[in-house]
C-alpha cells in the first residue's frame, strides 16, 4: 500500500487520475467541481478553506485520495458543530482550525475517501481514518470531521475511533411515474389539490418554465444565473456569497456537461431560475433565484419543474439539498445522512458522544415518523382519498 501524502490542492493533481477514483460517484467530487471552487478562490486561505487534500500512491499513481481542508471556521459545512466550538472555548480549548473531510457548501452525500477501481475499500477507509486522526493530533487540530459521507464509510472510520452523526435531508425517489399527473395520483385529494393550484398561479401570471440541460445552456445564461444565485443569498441574514463570478465561468467552461437550468419566463424576460447539477440518474438542487417575488415561483421551479423532468427523463432520484420541511408535503420522504466525528481533547469527545448518542436516537425517531406520515399513499392505495 502507497504512502498517504498531503498535497496542496486538487487543482495541482492530474485530473484524469483524481476522476478515475470519483468514477461514477457524486459529480461534486469531480476534479471540475473541486478544482474550480480552488482556482476560483472561494476555497482560499482568505476564506477560511485551505486545501490540502490527502492521498495515496502506488507506482506514482492516485489509488485513494481524500478532499481535505484545514479550516479557520465552520462556515459552508451545513454539518453544524458552532456549539461544540462554543463548549470548547468555554473549556478553554482552542476548536480553529480544524479539519473537514467533504465538499465546500454543497450539502450532498457521497464517497469522502476516493479508492481505485478494483481495490477493498473498507481496508483504505480506515487508513485513511487513521492517518487523520494522527495528522489531527500530531499538528495540534482540535479535531476532524467527515461529512455527508457513504455508508459504507462509517463502520471503518468508527474502527479509527471517529463517532457517527445521524441527520436526515428529504429526497424525492422515482416509483415508476409515467408522468406529473401519474406522480399527483399517489397524494390524497387535498394536497393534490394544492399542488395543482400553485401551478395554476404561473398561468394567471403568464409565466414559462423552460428546461435547459448540457449544451443547451447557452454562455450567455450564466451571468443571470450568477446574479439569480446573488438574490436568494443577499435576502436572507444568513446568507453568504461563499461563490463568485469566477466560479460560474469556470463551471461554463468545464462543468455545463453536468447541469440542468430551469427557467422562469415572462415573455423573453427571465424573473427566476435553478442551476441543478445532473449525473447518472441523480439530480442535485444547487442554486436558486428570483429577480421578482412571486406567489409559488420557488415551488414551481424549483420542485415542480425539476421532478417532471426527472419522470420525463427516468432519473431516480432527485435531492433538493438541505432543510426546508415543506418539501415533506411535496412528496419528498427523509433519507437519512451521517457524518463522522473525532475530538482531539478527551473531555470534549465524551462530551460530544454523549450529545451524538442522544441526537441519533432523536433523528431515528423523526425518520420513522416523517416516513410513517409520507404525503405519498401506498402504490396500492394511491387512487383513493
Amino acid at each position: 500500500m502507497g504512502e498517504i501524502t498531503l498535497e496542496k490542492g486538487v487543482a495541482q493533481l492530474p485530473r484524469e487520475e483524481w476522476n478515475v477514483l470519483v468514477g461514477e460517484g457524486s459529480p461534486f467530487l469531480e476534479w471540475e467541481w473541486l478544482a474550480s471552487l480552488e482556482e476560483a478562490e472561494v476555497v482560499h486561505p482568505s476564506t477560511g478553506w485551505l486545501p490540502r487534500p490527502l492521498v495515496a500512491r502506488d507506482a506514482g499513481r492516485l489509488v485513494a485520495a481524500c478532499p481535505l481542508y484545514v479550516k479557520a471556521h465552520s462556515e459552508g459545512e451545513f454539518v453544524f458543530d458552532f456549539a461544540w466550538a462554543d463548549a470548547a472555548e468555554r473549556a478553554g480549548l482552542r476548536y480553529y482550525p480544524k479539519l473537514l473531510v467533504g465538499v465546500p457548501f454543497t450539502p450532498v452525500c457521497g464517497a469522502r475517501i476516493l479508492t481505485a477501481p478494483g481495490v477493498a475499500r473498507a481496508p483504505w477507509i480506515q487508513r485513511f481514518g487513521t492517518a487523520l486522526r494522527a495528522l489531527c493530533v500530531e499538528q495540534e487540530f482540535s479535531s476532524v470531521h467527515v461529512n455527508f459521507c457513504e455508508e459504507d464509510e462509517v463502520t471503518p472510520l468508527e474502527a479509527a475511533g471517529f463517532h457517527t452523526r445521524l441527520g436526515f435531508q428529504y429526497q424525492w425517489c422515482n416509483r415508476g411515474y409515467t408522468s406529473f399527473e401519474d406522480f399527483l395520483t399517489y397524494f390524497r385529494s387535498k394536497r393534490r389539490n394544492q399542488i395543482l393550484r400553485e401551478r395554476r398561479e404561473l398561468r394567471t401570471q403568464s409565466i414559462t418554465l423552460e428546461t435547459l440541460v448540457g449544451t443547451e445552456i447557452p454562455s450567455s445564461l450564466f451571468d443571470p444565473m450568477f446574479r439569480l444565485y446573488c438574490t436568494t443569498v443577499d435576502q436572507h441574514p444568513w446568507g453568504r456569497r461563499y461563490l463568485n463570478e469566477a466560479f460560474f465561468e469556470l463551471l461554463r467552461q468545464r462543468f455545463r456537461q453536468r447541469l440542468c437550468c430551469i427557467l422562469a419566463k415572462q415573455g423573453d424576460q427571465i424573473i427566476a431560475g435553478t442551476l441543478n447539477v445532473q449525473k447518472n440518474d441523480v439530480l442535485y438542487g444547487r442554486y436558486w433565484g428570483a429577480f421578482h417575488n412571486i406567489r409559488h415561483l420557488h415551488f414551481n421551479v424549483c420542485y415542480y419543474a425539476a421532478l417532471e423532468h426527472c419522470i420525463r427523463n427516468g432519473l431516480q432520484r432527485f435531492e433538493p439539498g438541505a432543510g426546508g420541511e415543506f418539501k415533506q408535503l411535496r412528496g419528498f420522504d427523509a433519507a437519512p445522512t451521517r457524518s463522522l466525528h473525532f475530538i482531539t481533547d478527551p473531555r470534549l469527545a465524551a462530551a460530544v458522544e454523549r450529545f451524538l448518542e442522544q441526537e441519533r436516537s432523536q433523528a431515528t425517531h423523526a425518520i420513522e415518523a416523517l416516513r410513517e406520515h409520507s404525503a405519498l399513499k401506498s402504490t396500492q392505495g394511491r387512487r383513493s382519498s
